[in-house]
């Protein structure tokens, strides 16, 4: 099976292509690209790149996984947005997991950036099961154990060391395990957003008059 591994939820976007046979992962290609918040211009471009450094072209894949956070509101709808595109023209699966699931390994507690000075967080077992979280939380205020992984740049204010990690195209496979052996048991691609969007309808209208 050829997987195309989609993720938009951090400033680095990820797009990689790799085979999954027997539950072994091979990574054939993968772009990891900073972003910001050109996602949008970006993801697409990434995702050709990807494809052409493997050899291979969108008519090859057999599955769609996306990361669907948490993250930024604009950021994650457009990588959902593309994974689902791509999937529905191809006629393949498409598969969504928590992005935070795709960091790292085996017991650790993952951390990334949530901007207004706070960070996403879950924890994990050895099996690399996630057992708390995900949640979202000022660093000063977190009680988080176990290793951390994820942005160092918290570091100081979590009061505790941290292993850099990214999310991965293998992490993604990994993540999305059970759902590939069984495609039909993947709920719709939602996006996991954990605070509500900075916009917000109005609340009282101006009255407008003409002379």
């Amino acid at each position: 099976m050829l997987v195309l591994a989609l993720d938009t939820a951090t400033p680095t976007l990820v797009a990689g292509i790799a085979r999954r046979s027997g539950g072994e992962v091979e990574v054939l290609a993968e772009r990891a690209v900073p972003s910001g918040n050109r996602h949008a211009e970006l993801l697409v471009p990434a995702v050709r790149e990807a494809l052409a450094e493997a050899g291979l072209a969108l008519a090859d894949v057999d599955a769609v996984v996306a990361g669907l956070g948490p993250g930024p509101f604009t950021g994650l709808r457009v990588g959902v947005v593309t994974a689902a595109a791509l999937a529905d023209a191809r006629g393949v699966p498409a598969v969504g997991v928590c992005s935070l699931d795709a960091v790292g390994s085996g017991a650790r507690t993952v951390v990334t950036d949530a901007r207004r000075k706070e960070v996403y967080w879950a924890a994990y077992d050895d099996g690399g099961a996630r057992v708390d979280g995900p949640g979202v939380v000022r660093p000063e205020d977190a009680r988080l154990t176990g290793p951390l992984v994820g942005d160092l740049r918290f570091a100081e204010r979590l009061g505790a060391p941290v292993e850099p990690a990214e999310v991965t195209t293998a992490g993604l496979l990994r993540a999305a395990a059970a759902l590939l052996d069984d495609p039909a048991s993947a709920g719709p691609l939602v996006p996991l957003y954990l605070r509500r969007p900075d916009a917000v309808p109005p609340t009282s209208f101006k009255p407008v008059t003409t002379s």
